[in-house]
Formats: C-alpha cells, sequence, structure tokens
C-alpha cells in the first residue's frame, strides 16, 4: 500500500493525546471505608470492572477512529500493474482499404469500426488517427468525429509497416500504445516484423461474413477486323458463387449490351463486339460483395496509322513492307547513308535491319527517341562487331552481345505468356515447324527471353521500360542466314513489336501505379495540362519532349473513372482509371500471423483494459467507512455497557 500525502501520516502520533487522557482518567483513589456500607463492597467492585473495560473499549475506538480519518487523508492506494505504461501514446491504426467494404453481422466493416470508435473512444483520450489516405496526429474523438463520419475508402492498400513507419517518425520519449483495426487481408510477416516489440501492441480483426466476391480483373482487344473490335472482358471469382452474374458494356454512360455469367469456373473472360471507332466507356457488373472492382473504365482511341521506319537495305527490307501494309501503317525505308535524323523522332517505331556498323550519332538519337516512348527492334548482322553492338545496347538496359557462334541451332520454346505474344496463341503450341539459324551471337541478359533455341540460348528478348520497348534479336534473319521470315511467327510478332499502347489499343490506367504516359502533343513552356471529369480534376507532373508529353499520375486521381486530358478548355486525348484488384479475394486471410499478438474484440474491451491495468486502486474511501464504523460502535459501546 501506498500513500498519495504519506506526510499526513506524522498525525498518527496524535493518538499518544487520547491515550494520555485515558490514563489520566484511570488514575488510582483512596479508598475509605464506612461500617454502615460493608455489605455493598461486592457491588463496588462489579462496578469498577465494568467501567473499566468501557472506558478500554472507548479508548481503542476512537485510537481507530482517529487512525482512519488521519488514513483518509494521507490517501492510500495499490500501485497499478502497468503503472509505468500510465503516460504511453496512443495510436490507432484504420484500415480503410477497399477489403473494408465487407459485410459483417452489423454492416460494412469499415463503417462498424468507425461507430465503434465514435461510442467507446473517451472524449478525454488523446490518440493520432493513421488510415491508408489520412493522418491526424494528437487530436481527440469530438475534434474529428466529422472527418471520421465521413471517411472514404482507399485505393492503397493496407501496408502496416509504412503506417508503423509513421508512428516511429514521432520521436518521443513515452512508449506507445497501437490499436489496429483491421480485417487482417493478405497481412505479411516481413511487414508484422516491422513492429516494434516495445510497443503496446493491440489488434481488432472485424470478420467479414460473406466472402464471395466476383471482380472485374481486365479489358483487352481480343481480336481486330477491318470494321470492329472484339472486347475481351477478364472476370475472376472467388469463394463459391452459384447464381448468375449480370454485365453491361457501356459507351459514354450509353447502354451497349447487356448479359448474364454463369461461372463454370474460377475465371471466365466475356467478349463484346464494337465498332471500330473511338470508345469510352466501361464494363460493370452486379454482384452482393465488395463495390469497388465491379466497373472496370477504359477507351479506345480510333486507331492511327503506326509511323515505322526501317534503316537497312532495300533486300533486308522486303519482308518487313509485307507485313507493314498501307492500311495500317506509314512505314519508310532508308539506307544509312540517306538516313534524314530529324525525322527519326516522328516515328512510332523503328527497326534497325543489320547495319553493319552504327554511328555514334545515330546511337545517341536513338537514345532520346526510346527515352520519349519510341520502340526500337535491334537486327544484327555478322558483320557486327560486338563493340559496337553493345556500345548501343549500354544505353538501354543490362544486355550484353558475346561473339558470334557459327552453328546451326533451332528456335524451339515460345514463352507465349509475354506481353509480346500474350493476345497470338489461344493454346499450347504443338507440333510447331520451328525456325532455325545458321550464325548468332551469344546474349547475357536478366531479361526474360520471348523466344530460345533449343539450347535454352536468347532468340529474342526485349527490354522494357514503363513507356517503351527496345526488342534485340540474337542473329540476322535475312534468307542466307535463317529461314525465321517463312515461320508463322514473323508476321504477329514484328506487328506488335511496333504497337504501342499510349498510342493505340485500350487505354486503361491503375490508380497508384507509377506509369509514364507520352501524348502525342505540343504545349508551351508556360502552358499546363489538366486532367479532369465532372467530378474531379488534377494536375499531373509533366515533361516536354519536343512534339510529345510525358505525364506522370502518381496516386491520383482519387476515384476510378473515366477523365479527359485538356489544354485549356480542348479535349486532347480521353484516359482511364481503376483501382487496383489486390483486394478482390476476401479468402486470402493471414490472421494466423498475429497470434503472437493482443487480439481484442472490441475498442471498449482495450479501453478497459488499459484504464484497470494502469490505473491505482484507490482505498481511502474504505477508511471514511471504517471510520463511520467506529463511530458507530462507540455510541453503542456508549449506551449498552454501563
Amino acid at each position: 500500500m501506498q500513500f498519495k500525502n504519506p506526510e499526513i501520516l506524522y498525525f498518527l502520533f496524535l493518538l499518544i493525546i487520547p491515550f494520555l487522557v485515558h490514563l489520566f482518567q484511570l488514575r488510582r483513589f483512596k479508598k475509605e471505608y464506612f461500617t454502615n456500607v460493608a455489605f455493598l463492597k461486592v457491588l463496588s467492585i462489579q462496578t469498577r470492572k465494568s467501567s473499566k473495560l468501557k472506558k478500554w473499549l472507548l479508548l481503542v475506538t476512537r485510537l481507530l477512529i482517529l487512525t482512519a480519518i488521519i488514513l483518509t487523508f494521507a490517501q492510500p492506494f495499490f500501485k497499478a500493474k502497468e503503472s509505468k505504461s500510465a503516460k504511453n501514446e496512443l495510436f490507432i491504426i484504420l484500415d480503410n482499404s477497399f477489403s473494408m467494404q465487407a459485410k459483417g453481422q452489423k454492416g460494412e466493416l469499415l463503417k462498424r469500426a468507425v461507430e465503434d470508435l465514435l461510442k467507446n473512444t473517451p472524449e478525454n483520450q488523446n490518440f493520432s488517427l493513421i488510415t491508408n489516405s489520412e493522418t491526424f496526429w494528437n487530436t481527440d474523438i469530438k475534434t474529428i468525429q466529422k472527418e471520421l463520419q465521413s471517411i472514404k475508402y482507399s485505393s492503397s492498400s493496407f501496408e502496416i509497416d509504412d503506417l508503423i513507419a509513421k508512428i516511429k517518425s514521432q520521436k518521443s520519449n513515452a512508449n506507445k500504445d497501437v490499436v489496429v483495426i483491421t480485417d487482417g487481408l493478405d497481412l505479411k510477416s516481413k511487414q508484422l516484423n516491422y513492429i516494434d516489440k516495445n510497443f503496446n501492441t493491440f489488434f481488432i480483426i472485424p470478420k467479414a461474413e460473406q466472402k464471395n466476391n466476383v471482380s472485374i480483373d481486365s479489358v483487352f482487344i481480343s481480336q481486330t477486323t477491318e470494321q470492329f473490335y472484339d472486347i475481351g472482358v477478364k472476370l475472376s471469382t472467388f469463394g463459391t458463387l452459384s447464381t448468375e452474374v449480370p454485365i453491361a458494356l457501356y459507351n459514354n454512360k450509353k447502354l451497349i449490351a447487356k448479359t448474364l455469367i454463369q461461372f463454370e469456373a474460377k475465371s471466365k473472360t466475356i467478349k463484346f463486339t464494337i465498332p471500330k471507332t473511338d470508345f469510352n466507356g466501361y464494363v460493370s457488373i452486379i454482384d452482393n460483395s465488395l463495390e469497388f472492382d465491379n466497373s472496370y473504365y477504359f477507351n479506345i482511341t480510333k486507331p492511327k496509322k503506326i509511323k515505322v521506319l526501317s534503316i537497312g537495305t532495300l533486300k533486308n527490307n522486303v519482308f518487313l513492307k509485307k507485313i507493314y501494309s498501307d492500311s495500317e501503317f506509314d512505314f519508310n525505308t532508308f539506307e544509312l547513308n540517306a538516313l534524314d535524323y530529324n525525322i527519326l523522332d516522328q516515328q512510332d517505331a523503328i527497326v534497325l535491319n543489320e547495319i553493319n556498323n552504327i554511328p555514334q550519332a545515330l546511337q545517341t538519337t536513338l537514345k532520346s527517341f526510346v527515352n520519349k516512348g519510341g520502340n526500337l527492334i535491334v537486327i544484327p548482322t555478322s558483320e557486327n562487331s560486338v563493340s559496337n553492338l553493345n556500345l548501343l545496347i549500354n544505353n538501354f538496359g543490362n544486355l550484353t552481345f558475346k561473339p558470334i557462334e557459327n552453328k546451326e541451332k533451332l528456335i524451339t520454346k515460345i514463352a507465349v505468356n509475354h506481353p509480346l505474344l500474350s493476345n497470338v496463341f489461344d493454346k499450347k503450341v504443338v507440333n510447331f515447324q520451328y525456325p532455325k539459324t545458321k550464325n548468332s551471337f551469344s546474349i547475357a541478359t536478366s531479361n526474360p527471353a520471348i523466344l530460345n533455341y533449343d539450347d535454352q540460348s536468347i532468340f529474342l528478348t526485349a527490354i522494357q521500360n514503363q513507356i517503351s520497348n527496345v526488342y534485340v534479336f540474337a542473329a540476322p534473319i535475312n534468307q542466307e542466314n535463317s529461314n525465321f521470315q517463312n515461320s508463322p511467327l514473323i508476321v504477329p510478332i514484328f506487328y506488335n513489336m511496333v504497337q504501342n499502347k499510349n498510342t493505340n489499343g485500350i487505354s486503361a490506367f491503375e490508380i497508384g501505379k507509377q506509369v509514364n504516359y507520352i501524348l502525342d502533343t505540343t504545349i508551351l513552356k508556360d502552358e499546363i495540362l489538366n486532367i479532369k471529369n465532372q467530378e474531379e480534376k488534377f494536375i499531373p507532373i509533366q515533361q516536354i519532349l519536343d512534339k510529345k508529353v510525358k505525364l506522370t499520375f502518381n496516386d491520383y486521381p482519387e476515384k476510378a473513372s473515366n477523365f479527359g486530358i485538356f489544354k485549356q478548355n480542348e479535349l486532347i486525348k480521353n484516359v482511364s482509371f481503376n483501382y487496383n484488384r489486390s483486394e478482390s479475394d476476401l479468402t486470402k486471410n493471414n490472421n494466423n500471423l498475429l497470434n503472437n499478438f493482443k487480439k481484442i474484440d472490441s475498442l471498449n474491451t482495450i479501453f478497459d483494459l488499459i484504464k484497470t491495468n494502469r490505473t491505482n486502486t484507490e482505498i481511502w474511501k474504505w477508511f471514511v467507512i471504517f471510520a463511520l464504523l467506529f463511530l458507530i460502535l462507540e455510541i453503542l459501546i456508549q449506551k449498552f455497557i454501563k
């Protein structure tokens, strides 16, 4: 037992006063005997004994009364178990990612967590609230009540290590209580290891009752005809789904097509046919689970002719002329000595087709061309020096040519899942007539191969960046060295290598994913492009590249939708943004990783636990009660003991 006012205990020495008074009252008297009262002797002795007992009892009760009163003012208490943690700072981490849209017993998990905060957080409790998208430092529940009631779902995934890092950035000598409210979806042990062991960490895990969900994963052009696009919509289902799901296609909010989907497997692709023209719309489904992944926004710009320039001899460029037809391409060929360097930046793709020696000036120009979003195709010649090839390729990435080998090789392995070939093969290739080469360079690179030889060495690979690609062959493909030009692979490979997603095909970006977008337009130094729709507007990071502009979106926009890129009030191009689908699978629950942490059912329980363990047990009230009881006891002694 401890005392808040221990100096009051000195008053206990005053207890000696009533004790001395009592002794004074019990002093001896001189006995006087009278002959006529001798018969009262026995009665007198009995009365004297009774009086002594009463006075001793009164002394004890009065001493106890004074003692209880003195101890009351000294305010005794029992020290709390966690008294050292009484000054801890409180941090509440609230997961507001899209998976918290799932419905629990009392509604959406996030809304229920907010209600729990508003209801159970003491008004005098200071704390800091950290969400995926917002931070409120050193506040109280009344101050942020409106912000909590209007909190929005965040497109950012719940990364607990990043949020803990924010807490650690708050330098303070006090220890920290951390309350984490999350559904625990896709937690990783590495992230949990970042939690400081000195933190007093609690987890509240709201549970979803319904884990079935359907997600639209992507939209792509599966086939192109002269007048139409075949649009493929890939969907995934999680959990158990037995009902049909309606799906609809909209263009500028106008319904174009609608059907029902029955899932026989975990994923399914639905196809729609639309006219080959500008399209600015979305695909939408209706299910009874998460809402954020029920729509996928995309736009298609009416295709324009792709500008392709090939540098090489006329003889070597004959097969390219057949692939890049006039209906879809603006194809030109130049020999190196007749090349006009000024037109290179105007191209969408450039083919270096077996040039014996690549000049330094051309290498510098090609580096700038690739950095501005152009695709480059490098086909070596047997006459190339390894040093000259490596000098060119080192401008673009990690790839090294090694000396040429005079050895015939078969091209036997096709990376059908590579982005260059993703829509070329509907099924696994069998009974394929493999092309071959007579002479080839060895290539050392960390980039994945697109085509391999039978000895696993690389025939074709790509150096990829965010806005362009550099495709590199390991061997000449002229008729004397290879029969690759006669292979059925030649057309789809060279057709796809000059395609640029920034100018043709479906345009749809993921919010929060760092992507650079090259826009074919010119702006002055003091002009600014802005991106907007009826609900939201933002200015992207922009860099002028001659007749192009490179845009970087970072974490914008906040809401998935279709937008327009504007120069003042002039619409330059439509662009679409979608949420990341990583939180669509509600079955990816890793709550077992939290077994080493304190898991509590509700916020109210946490506050009660903290208060109980850190609040001293005050017992001065008991001494007030004791004083009253002793006072009553004294009255009873006075009344009933003679």
